[in-house]
């Protein structure tokens, strides 16, 4: 049932994954707009959200590609579960009774290391600088509202997903 539930949330949890990774290189570049010979770095967020599903098993052949470039998940492809804190990899789960859950799920953590979303690009600058910084701080500013409106949006759907099926075990329905 957990793997159940876990797929149900995949999607939107590996999209606000990549949302906050690229929001630090965003604020990384802001951060580091006067630094010589610094270069603006992104990552495509469909092409790091599509890694990331297919990394975690949620991707499948029978995934639509949505209109902003992001796969979309069908849903049906099980996730391995995430590993509780404490939990060592050679635990078991022993059931007491015939319904219980099995305890063949092996423990193993999703979240990737983030270099696991894509490979890094680096801007090419619409107004070069003699010191060699790429940084070009009011496309960068745009990028980090842009990625903020963006990962609000995916809270907001996250949470009202979480509300519905908290509001149908509520309701027994």
């Amino acid at each position: 049932m957990l793997d159940k539930l876990d797929a149900e949330f995949a999607f939107g949890r590996e999209a606000l994954d990549v949302r906050a990774y690229r929001q630090e290189l965003l604020s990384s570049n802001i951060a580091n707009a006067n630094t010589p010979g610094y270069k603006a770095r992104d990552v495509n967020f469909g092409a790091s959200l599509a890694v990331a599903l297919k990394r975690t098993g949620a991707a499948q052949g029978s995934s639509a590609v949505a209109s902003s470039g992001a796969v979309a998940s069908s849903g049906a492809a099980p996730l391995p579960m995430a590993q509780p804190a404490g939990v060592t990899s050679g635990m078991t789960m022993v059931s007491t009774e015939r319904g219980h859950m099995t305890g063949n799920v092996q423990l193993i953590p999703t979240g990737g290391q983030t270099q696991d979303y894509g490979t890094l690009a680096y801007r090419i600058p619409t107004q070069p600088s003699l010191d060699g910084n790429t940084v070009d701080l009011d496309a960068e500013r745009v990028q980090f509202a842009d990625n903020t409106v963006h990962y609000q949006s995916g809270m907001t759907a996250m949470t009202q997903e979480i509300k519905q099926m908290l509001a149908a075990i509520t309701s027994g329905g």
